[in-house]
């Protein structure tokens, strides 16, 4: 289904899409991190603790520097304008919840007691860029005396100078959202750990690592989702993906952009459910 966008010029409009795209990426990745957390407070306790790090580390180099460009550069641009006033206001607000979530998370005696905060960060985050994607952007990206494009320029600017800023180089780019389903099993270059053909059904046997299904995540959310939760996968561990279909579209992605890195090995093959070991070297 396509969706119209408005904007007083196409560079703005493409601006726009890329802007709602990167805060898709940013919104996957907590989430695949936050659920990792969950699943291994459980399962892995020894992998819960790289995990929790590796969230607080996410969110001090990629989550809070985003919200202290969008506050420098597109924030005051939205002020200027009445009908966004009081919802930029309410957004600082937010903003600030986030900052005391993060600490939170920061100095949580353990992963067990960071569980909570690290769920109402998410939430909050996802309710966050639903309104900057519906109301705040689209209001700038119709102003014909704001250049929505240059905001955004001069925002990821200002993140690649940011110390410690890595996750958010990349802001202007990413279809991380679309979610192939018409894939072929095996022809994806991962390594198959029932040769790819035998379809054993192997998830009977349990398993203790942490365990990541995205059925019921968000279409435009599900690869960025599942992009945190591998970065939050520590060296020699792995994690287990739960499928709606065959992910081979998503196996080529984490394979380009990890190369060499994760070994994939089918646990059970459909028809309705697919079940995969994702493994790290």
């Amino acid at each position: 289904m396509s969706v119209l966008t408005l904007a007083s010029d196409p560079e703005d409009a493409s601006a726009l899409q890329s802007a709602e795209a990167h805060h898709a990426r940013l919104a996957g990745e907590l989430a695949g991190r936050v659920k990792m957390l969950f699943t291994a407070v459980d399962r892995d306790p020894i992998a819960a603790e790289k995990i929790h790090a590796g969230l607080v580390a996410f969110c001090d180099g990629s989550l809070l520097p985003h919200a202290a460009a969008e506050e420098a550069v597109l924030y005051p641009a939205a002020r200027d304008m009445p009908e966004a006033r009081l919802l930029v206001e309410s957004l600082v607000g937010e903003h600030r919840c986030f900052g005391a979530l993060v600490d939170a998370l920061r100095t949580a005696p353990g992963p067990a007691a960071a569980v909570a905060d690290a769920r109402a960060l998410e939430v909050l985050f996802e309710e966050h860029v639903a309104k900057e994607n519906g109301l705040v952007l689209p209001l700038l990206a119709m102003a014909s005396e704001v250049s929505l494009a240059a905001l955004l320029s001069d925002m990821h600017s200002r993140l690649a100078n940011e110390p410690g800023s890595g996750s958010d180089q990349d802001a202007q780019g990413g279809q991380d959202g679309q979610d192939g389903q018409d894939g072929q099993d095996g022809q994806d270059g991962q390594s198959d750990g029932c040769g790819g053909q035998c379809g054993c059904g192997g998830a009977a046997e349990e398993t203790a690592e942490p365990e990541l299904d995205v059925r019921e995540v968000p279409h435009s959310l599900r690869h960025a989702t599942v992009f945190g939760a591998l970065d939050a996968v520590p060296a020699g561990t792995a994690m287990v993906l739960v499928a709606p279909h065959d992910p081979v579209p998503l196996l080529t992605q984490i394979e380009e952009r990890n190369p060499g890195v994760f070994v994939a090995e089918y646990l059970e093959r459909g028809p309705e459910t697919w079940r995969l070991r994702l493994s790290r070297r």
